[in-house]
């Protein structure tokens, strides 16, 4: 209920009747001396002490699960480890670097899914994941989320060959204000690079448009129908051979980092912890640099309704 916000999603969630949902509740209520929960316009709100059940649960599930791997691992069964990671994580580099880890770690089977950032905290909170590879997270969260970087990257403004401003320096933003921005996945949200930077912009959301992937955003800038930014080293191709210009635009390059993130070590399974030293060797940069890194489909779970490094230039 407190995920769902209702007893009759928590049910369905939980393939059990109402009736068991409200029984199980009214239980805790009465042995807890505590209501837990009230309805406020028609939407479930905790109460102070139905917010601390409702984390002691999570960390208590997730206590649970985490017993039941490690009791799995000892006995010599394959380890499965819980991947999130971002969309840019997953197209750009995913593919090459997971299949580089597994054949070192033939007994490790990785599942990956796409998650935004803002996610993150809450899946490793969870346990639903075990390992994060995106944006550095974490800041105040319990339990404690650790991020460390593992790349760099360099974002710039991209445009078919010929644009208009192409040569030209130091361009205003202003003047791409009623440029059409052709983005990828999470793009737009504020909370990314490129969501801020547009938003400090002032970009009009009717401007922005969105595609399932960047390639596909990739290949209409190519055509001539909008701008977008792009992290440098993946379209370093396109600008080698002229299908794409960078644009002298003020404000950038932007900088970012992506960052594996953990719980602490001591709530850390020993496969996210191999992940994360496999991330921090040199030789891996390569693998992380590599052109079409995407995630086949089919290795992708679904996501969840409603979450120091290296240069590369």
């Amino acid at each position: 209920m407190a995920r769902s916000g209702s007893v009759k999603s928590a049910a369905v969630s939980l393939q059990v009747s109402e009736p068991a949902i409200s029984g199980a509740v009214g239980a805790l209520r009465r042995e807890l001396g505590d209501k837990l929960y009230a309805r406020v316009g028609g939407v479930i709100e905790l109460t102070p002490g139905g917010r601390r059940l409702a984390s002691a649960a999570s960390e208590i599930l997730g206590l649970a699960e985490q017993a039941r791997r490690l009791v799995g691992e000892a006995a010599g069964d394959t380890r499965t480890l819980r991947v999130a990671m971002t969309p840019a994580v997953a197209e750009f580099a995913a593919e090459p670097l997971l299949d580089a880890f597994t054949r070192r770690h033939p007994r490790i089977d990785v599942a990956p899914r796409i998650a935004s950032s803002t996610e993150f905290v809450g899946l490793l909170a969870d346990r639903t994941v075990d390992i994060a590879l995106g944006p550095r997270v974490g800041g105040g969260a319990q339990p404690l989320v650790e991020s460390e970087a593992f790349l760099r990257y360099t974002l710039v403004v991209v445009a078919a060959r010929g644009h208009a401003l192409a040569g030209s320096k130091a361009v205003a933003p202003m003047s791409l204000v009623g440029t059409p921005w052709l983005l990828g996945p999470y793009q737009a949200d504020p909370t990314t690079e490129t969501g801020g930077f547009l938003a400090r912009q002032a970009v009009a959301p009717q401007r922005m448009h969105t595609f399932p992937n960047f390639a596909a955003a990739l290949a209409q800038v190519v055509a001539g129908r909008g701008i977008t930014l792009a992290i440098r080293h993946t379209v370093s191709d396109e600008l080698d051979r002229g299908a794409l210009v960078e644009l002298d635009v003020r404000g950038t390059p932007l900088q970012g980092v992506w960052s594996a993130s953990m719980l602490p070590l001591s709530q850390r399974i020993e496969a996210a912890g191999a992940l994360h030293h496999f991330l921090m060797l040199p030789e891996t940069i390569r693998i992380l640099l590599a052109r079409g890194g995407g995630v086949p489909a089919e290795r992708l779970r679904a996501r969840a309704p409603m979450q120091a490094g290296r240069e590369a230039e």
